[in-house]
């Protein structure tokens, strides 16, 4: 059974930075293409970056060029560097198989999420 485990958020400044982590269980992590979502109060979960299982990388817009998607296979980790964050970054994240961006993994149960906030 595949268990995801989000870790790393908190409250920060706007133009600051945040590193959040997700171990992965249950699955062969290495193999695995992986993604970071994100959901603000009322809206709808959205994708935001992902990472092939060769190490290839891809964001959303709003994102580009201020978050970088990083894995470790031998800690089955995915991480999210957050850089020059704004009060529209404010979140939960999470991290599961990537539906979007040119994926279409079936998406795994969620994990708890770890929430973002970036105060202006």
């Amino acid at each position: 059974q595949v268990q995801l485990v989000e870790s790393g958020g908190g409250l920060v400044q706007a133009g600051g930075s945040l590193r959040l982590s997700c171990v992965v269980s249950g699955t062969t992590f290495r193999f695995m293409a992986m993604g970071w979502y994100r959901q603000a109060p009322g809206k709808q979960r959205e994708l935001v970056a992902t990472m092939s299982s060769g190490g290839s990388t891809d964001y959303a817009d709003s994102v580009k060029g201020r978050f970088i998607i990083s894995k470790d296979n031998a800690k089955s980790t995915v991480y999210l560097q957050m850089n020059s964050l704004k009060p529209e970054d404010t979140a939960v994240y999470y991290c599961n198989w990537p539906n979007g961006l040119g994926y279409s993994y079936r998406i795994a149960s969620w994990g708890q999420g770890t929430q973002v906030t970036v105060s202006s």
